[in-house]
Order: C-alpha cells, then sequence, then structure tokens
C-alpha cells in the first residue's frame, strides 16, 4: 500500500479564486487529465504528476467519460492512484468529470439526453470508484435535444447526490444564459463554464465572459496554451518529439505557419522582458481577468506543472505589454 503524505504547506503555496458566487473557491491553476493518463501513459508518471499538483496545493482535477486512450481509461487509471494515494484527502479535493461527447456504440452514447447523462456519470463513478464527483459538466452543446431535457439530467444527477455541482462546456453566450435561467428555476447549483479560450482564441470575449459575470457563474479555462504552441517547443519550427509531429494528435502540422512561428518568437521576446518563459506569460495573460475562475494545464513532467505554477508569480500587465500582445497576434 502506498504511503503518500501531502505536502503541509500545500495551501500556502497556491492563489484560490471564488468560483462565480458559489461558496467553491477553485486554485488558479487546475490539473486536467486529457493526456497522460490513458493506457498508453506512464501510471508513475501520472501518479508523481497528481502528487505534485496537490503538493503545491492544486485541489481540482478535471476528467471526462471519454478521456483517455482508449475511452475511459483516465478516469480509471486515477481511481487506482486516488484509492491509494488522495483518499484520505477526499474532502480537500473537487474532482470534476463530463459528457457530452462520443463514448459508446449506438445513438445513447452521445451528446445531451438525460439517458446518456445520467447512465455516463454512473459508470464514471464505478471507474474512478467514487460515490459523488464534485462538479459534473455536460462537455458540449447538443443542438437536437432540448435544452429542458438536458438541463433537467443536471439537475437530477444533483438530486441523487451523485454531483454537487454541475456545468456546462463551450456553450455559446446565448445557451448559457437559457441554460442558467433553467437551472435557477430548479435550484440546481449551476457554478461553472468550462470555454476554450488563449492569446490565439478569443472567441469568449465576443459575450460568453460578460454573460457569465452577469450570471455569476465562474469559468475554467483550457487550452491555455493553444495545443503546445504557446511555449517555446516551435520556436525554431517543429522539433521530431511534439505534439504538432505526432500522428492522431489535436495539433496539425499545418498550424505551425510561418507567420506563427513569427508571432510566438515576438511574443517570446516580450515575455523574457516579463522574465517569464512564454508558456508562463500565456497562462499569466489568462488569469489578468479575473473572470477567469481556474486555468485548466494539462502536462507530461512535473517541470511543466512547476513552470506553470511559477506563472502565479507575475500577473501583472501593463497596457503597453496588452498592446503589445494584441498587435502581435491581429487583435
Amino acid at each position: 500500500m502506498n504511503t503518500y503524505t501531502a505536502n503541509e504547506s500545500r495551501y500556502e503555496k497556491m492563489q484560490y479564486r471564488r468560483c462565480g458566487k458559489s461558496g467553491i473557491l477553485l486554485p488558479l491553476l487546475s490539473l486536467g487529465l486529457w493526456h497522460n493518463f490513458g493506457n498508453n501513459a506512464n501510471q508513475d508518471n501520472a501518479r508523481r504528476l497528481l502528487r505534485a499538483g496537490f503538493d503545491n496545493g492544486i485541489t481540482h482535477f478535471d476528467l471526462a467519460n471519454n478521456y483517455g486512450p482508449p475511452y475511459g481509461s483516465a478516469e480509471r487509471n486515477f481511481g487506482k492512484i486516488f484509492a491509494e494515494d488522495f483518499k484520505q484527502y477526499r474532502d480537500e479535493l473537487i474532482i470534476s468529470t463530463k459528457a457530452g461527447w462520443d463514448m459508446w456504440p449506438g445513438p445513447y452514447g452521445n451528446f445531451g439526453s438525460r439517458k446518456y447523462l445520467i447512465a455516463s456519470l454512473d459508470q464514471s463513478l464505478k471507474r474512478m470508484g467514487l460515490d459523488y464527483v464534485d462538479i459534473f459538466y455536460h462537455h458540449r452543446p447538443d443542438p437536437d435535444t432540448p435544452l429542458e431535457e438536458t438541463m433537467g439530467a443536471l439537475d437530477q444527477i444533483v438530486r441523487q447526490g451523485k454531483a454537487l455541482y454541475v456545468g456546462i462546456s463551450q456553450y455559446p453566450a446565448k445557451d448559457t444564459t437559457r441554460a442558467a435561467k433553467i437551472l435557477r428555476a430548479q435550484g440546481t447549483p449551476f457554478i461553472i463554464h468550462q470555454p476554450r479560450y488563449n492569446m490565439m482564441d478569443r472567441w469568449v470575449e465576443n459575450g460568453l465572459m460578460n454573460t457569465l459575470e452577469h450570471e455569476g457563474i465562474g469559468s475554467i479555462v483550457f487550452s491555455p496554451l493553444e495545443q503546445g504552441i504557446l511555449t517555446s517547443k516551435y520556436l525554431d519550427g517543429i522539433p521530431e518529439d511534439s505534439r504538432a509531429a505526432t500522428e492522431g494528435t489535436y495539433l496539425d502540422k499545418t498550424q505551425i505557419t510561418p507567420k506563427v512561428v513569427e508571432q510566438i518568437q515576438e511574443l517570446n521576446k516580450l515575455a523574457e522582458k516579463r522574465e517569464q518563459s512564454l508558456a508562463q506569460m500565456a497562462v499569466s495573460w489568462l488569469l489578468k481577468d479575473t473572470r477567469v475562475t481556474s486555468v485548466l494545464v494539462g502536462v507530461s513532467k512535473v517541470s511543466q506543472l512547476e513552470d506553470n505554477i511559477n506563472a502565479l508569480h507575475n500577473l501583472e500587465f501593463s497596457s503597453e505589454e496588452l498592446k503589445t500582445i494584441d498587435r502581435i497576434l491581429g487583435f
């Protein structure tokens, strides 16, 4: 049996922000298990990442039903590590999972039906060995299922004690307002939205962030480094061991254009002036907006996680720096 004891000063190492108008505080950085926790990953390394996160005050671990590969394996592997290392710390952790993307064959393993969401969470809880999750998300909008049905399923999940809070991911502003209205009428604790957001992808600035502020909903943003583009990895083009060079990943070689390389080189010069790495500046840039409750980071090495944590020492930007970033990226 493992004898992991968490670092006693972990809560002094992290800053926390209130999630919308809820009672929950989230760490400025949360650990995402999208990559590096499937069956193709080194499980000793996965354990090290989770321990290093918690030892640094990261109390939030974010999963989804189909994280892997194969689907379900990230939750299963997390469950094994949780049972050995983190069970004693369960009440100090926020564990979240999601359903909404394809998970199993046939018409009931995808999108936003009541049947899919409730069945999926039951499976997730079994895989992780948990009685409940802290946050359960609908992972993406479903154009065909009535929003009342999807939100009704989230309400039922809370009433059954399978989740404490609910959230949504990637919903546009208008649907977010509708979802908030439905859930408020049911008395369901809808506290968080998980959108894709980074320096290069700013769709949330066209109304969504204002909506979240108006509704009193927090946000946790994913893809802060644009799948690794906003790091030092591609400053000289595409290295062989990078995500862009690997087949079957979510970053394609064609995304690393000469123009993009030029942009990240310029951004890197600004980051150096700030005494930050490019990745650190990208994380800090998101957290400059206090409506961003937490930034979700996915890492493959403890050193990368520590690099991200060090970004929290410098969250201030001058108006000149912000103008420079916008000029470089064409905003």
